[in-house]
């Protein structure tokens, strides 16, 4: 069976009363975690983005703190904070909160784990979501761009510093 498109849905949805269209969200809500998670930020955090990406940095930072020094099990954690920091951002919707939450996450990644190991899938993550923030910049207004660059530039400065095999020039920074 294949879904509708979302502008039928739509069509639907504006057609139901309110009590109908609780039932339908309350159902939803029931049947994934994710779906209950992004109920809960739209009907509750949705009006200050930002400070739902603090609750959600400091959620995570003591799975950081916890990190210690086996790769695997660090490569393990630090997936699965980026799973839960990309969902979250999702959730927003907000490219500022977005910029926000992935700027700390590779702030503690650089700070929590050995980026000199042979162990390049940490590497790897780091490139993947520096190169992220960098194509995420462009999409914002022009002041944000400023204040959120300087933030980056100190990020990158920082992983020049901790990590011994990394030009930013490499990878298009």
């Amino acid at each position: 069976m294949q879904a509708e498109k979302i502008t039928d849905i739509k069509k639907e949805l504006q057609t139901l009363n309110p009590k109908a269209l609780t039932e339908i969200c309350l159902r939803l809500a029931r049947y994934k975690k994710e779906n209950k998670e992004l109920l809960s930020y739209l009907l509750f955090e949705a009006d200050d983005a930002l400070a739902y990406a603090e609750k959600i940095k400091t959620a995570y930072s003591d799975e950081f703190a916890g990190l210690g020094r086996n790769n695997f099990q660090n490569i393990k954690i630090v997936k699965r904070i980026l799973r839960a920091v990309s969902k979250h951002a999702k959730y927003t919707g907000s490219k500022e909160a977005e910029i926000e939450l992935l700027i700390w996450f590779c702030s503690n990644l650089v700070k929590q784990t050995n980026l000199n190991s042979a162990y390049k899938v940490l590497q790897n993550t780091l490139t993947r979501q520096l190169t992220k923030i960098n194509n995420t910049l462009s999409k914002l207004h022009e002041d944000l761009q400023f204040d959120y660059r300087k933030e980056f530039e100190k990020l990158i400065e920082e992983v020049e510093v901790r990590w011994l095999h990394f030009n930013k020039k490499d990878y298009g920074l």
